[in-house]
């Protein structure tokens, strides 16, 4: 962000008024000034707006853990906002947080005194029920038509992602779908790459900041016409910009790891609504593997 005006913004220890004719929210107000950040501060603002509850109760050393990135580099972007500092920034995120919560009234899963495992698997209910949230029905329907009539599919992961690619891949061979797998710069990866054209499906799989093989992927397919899905946990990444379709997992977590429970379900769930699309036709087919 300009120098200049961050400057200014501290010295006058005056905080963003998120009301009035302006943002109502923290994450209406980073969204209106993302263009303006950074690469760094990129970072620290998507994960911001797709990880609200982190940002509210976490220390600014463990959201720039998340957002792989330094914790001065989250202080100088709630500076670069208007904020005096973090603590400023996470009031804001708490007061949103409190707002979009309001009224639920739901009994918890778990005691207030939670064991660690518990609030993992807590985290993970949360992730999954946001997920469908966000998930509209008219863009679900699109991918899973997409997927279904594709005459080649190529699935690009890396390194944590290259697990839930390849999973995702088995789940459509079950269905005789032509898939094929993009998880490393092999020269057989890279082979497959070479041969998307406008006929291929390609759909990028990724968490926080994409790996530059499906941010290559993701480039060629545009430039070859070819369709693309993106699957991941930053609504605003450089994967989800060149997708047609994009479908939004959350991946909170209170451990040392994200999240991927909400992946695996939208995974399954979308191999699930290509089979239902025409049970007759794969229901034999399911049959024969259940027996092996």
């Amino acid at each position: 962000m300009n120098a200049t005006m961050t400057t200014k913004r501290a010295a006058a220890n005056a905080e963003p008024e998120l009301n009035g004719d302006g943002p109502h929210t923290l994450s209406s107000y980073i969204q209106s000034r993302f263009d303006e950040c950074s690469r760094s501060q990129k970072d620290v603002a998507q994960y911001i707006i797709d990880h609200l509850d982190e940002a509210a109760f976490q220390t600014a050393e463990e959201l720039a853990r998340r957002a792989n990135t330094s914790s001065s580099t989250v202080v100088r972007f709630s500076q670069a906002l208007g904020f005096e500092g973090f603590p400023e920034l996470q009031r804001a995120a708490r007061e949103e947080y409190r707002r979009n919560h309001a009224g639920i009234g739901e009994s918890p899963l778990f005691s207030v005194e939670r064991s660690d495992f518990e609030t993992a698997i807590a985290a993970d209910h949360a992730n999954v029920e946001e997920t469908a949230r966000k998930a509209t029905p008219a863009n679900i329907e699109k991918a899973i038509a997409t997927i279904s009539q594709a005459t080649r599919i190529v699935i690009a992961g890396t390194d944590q992602m290259a697990f839930f690619a390849s999973y995702f891949r088995h789940l459509l061979m079950l269905l005789d779908l032509r898939a094929e797998l993009v998880a490393s710069p092999s020269q057989e990866a890279l082979g497959r790459l070479a041969r998307i054209d406008s006929e291929t499906l390609v759909i990028a799989l990724s968490a926080g900041r994409p790996h530059a093989l499906v941010v290559r992927a993701m480039k060629l397919a545009r430039h070859r016409e070819a369709q693309t899905i993106a699957i991941t946990d930053a609504t605003m990444s450089e994967v989800a910009k060149l997708a047609q379709i994009k479908l939004y997992y959350s991946s909170n977590s209170p451990a040392y790891v994200r999240s991927h429970t909400a992946l695996l379900s939208m995974i399954q769930g979308l191999a699930y609504g290509v089979y239902s699309r025409d049970e007759q036709h794969y229901v034999d087919r399911i049959k024969a593997f259940r027996l092996k």
